[in-house]
């Protein structure tokens, strides 16, 4: 399977929440995956750190990279060819950063890894939490 986490699961995988599902941990884990962050999630990581609402032991433009690359997991660039399906979607999800990582997620056939129930909402595929 080929992966795509959203923020929030990248961000609670590496730091080993309890809130991310057993089953998501181990699809992360299973070296039969392809695992990938969008750069988009480090683009977020960055605006949110720098408004305070969200804390990293380090700057996350550096920090993020690191563990991303430390977990095995691949990066995935932002490229114009998902711009027609962002263009496409309905207004689901009034977050930009979501919307983007659907839209990847339709380009390069990803499975999104996610409990965001309005990215769920996309006809996109999707892990389920177990």
């Amino acid at each position: 399977m080929r992966l795509l986490l959203d923020t929030h699961v990248f961000l609670r995988y590496i730091s080993a929440d309890s809130r991310l599902p057993a089953s998501f941990a181990r699809a992360i884990r299973d070296p039969a995956n392809e695992v990938y962050l969008s750069v988009v999630s480090i683009w977020e990581a960055v605006i949110k750190h720098g408004l305070d609402k969200l804390p990293l032991p380090a700057p996350p433009a550096r920090y993020l990279p690191l563990q991303r690359e430390a977990h095995g997991i691949a990066a995935l660039a932002i490229d114009e060819a998902a711009m027609p399906h962002l263009a496409n979607l309905p207004p689901l999800h009034r977050d930009p950063f979501d919307r983007l990582l659907v839209a990847q997620a339709i380009e390069h056939a990803l499975t999104i890894v996610s409990v965001d129930a309005e990215i769920l909402a996309y006809p996109v595929p999707r892990l389920a939490p177990a």
